[in-house]
């Protein structure tokens, strides 16, 4: 409850949210995904909705990530 709960809050990524507990991404996934929604079904359907905006995003943070890379090392 408290990964989604920091999800939520900080409407943070699988990758960030894993970083700051220690755990894996994975774990993170299936607590959030499997574990949380026989436990907590509301906390479990907002985190995902905060997962679900991150993966259709991610493509272009990937690309924005690139982006400056690429800027700041050929220059």
């Amino acid at each position: 409850m408290e990964i989604a709960r920091y999800i939520i809050e900080n409407n943070a990524t699988v990758r960030q949210t894993a970083k700051q507990f220690g755990i894996s991404k994975s774990t993170v996934h299936k607590d959030v995904t499997e574990r949380l929604p026989q436990i907590n079904p509301t906390l479990a359907k907002n985190a995902r909705k905060v997962l679900d905006v991150n993966k259709s995003e991610r493509h272009i943070r990937g690309g924005l990530a690139t982006r400056e890379k690429y800027l700041h090392h050929h220059i």
